[in-house]
């Protein structure tokens, strides 16, 4: 497992203790961290504040430009069609992801918005990188929330 989905990971547990879905995501330009976030839809009252939205808003920030050419993105899940079509926009260059999304996941999974002909833009895709990990966090997340 690379050390950006090491802290990816660790966004999302972050975010599990705060109550949210645990899903973390960090943005990465020539080697280094430019964002990273977790979940944050409950805290913020915003549904759009997931942790590849607002780990891309703070690498836009950090760059002072709203296109991420060049920038790589690891996130411990699937993202979902808001998120992807964020990706798309922002021009990510590579996405790595851990968990599939059977349900709400929009690359793989779902619409497949990348392989729409509507898609401006698509990442290239890598996905299962420490999928297991990420899988286990969400499910014991669920799980605890269900007792």
């Amino acid at each position: 497992m690379s050390d950006f989905m090491a802290l990816a990971l660790e966004e999302a547990r972050n975010a599990a203790q705060r109550g949210e879905v645990p899903v973390g995501a960090v943005v990465v330009l020539d080697g280094q961290v430019i964002g990273q976030a977790g979940n944050r839809t409950l805290e913020l009252k915003d549904p759009t504040a997931h942790a590849e939205i607002l780990a891309v808003r703070m690498a836009c920030e950090a760059i002072g430009n709203d296109r991420l050419s060049g920038c790589d993105l690891y996130v411990t899940l699937e993202p979902c069609t808001m998120c992807a079509g964020a990706l798309s926009f922002a021009r990510i260059r590579r996405l790595y992801y851990g968990a599939d999304d059977a349900k709400g996941g929009a690359v793989e999974n779902g619409v497949r918005f990348f392989g729409d002909p509507a898609c401006h833009h698509a990442p290239d895709v890598y996905s299962g990188m420490a999928g297991r990990e990420a899988s286990s966090l969400l499910k014991a997340f669920f799980a605890a929330r269900r007792q």
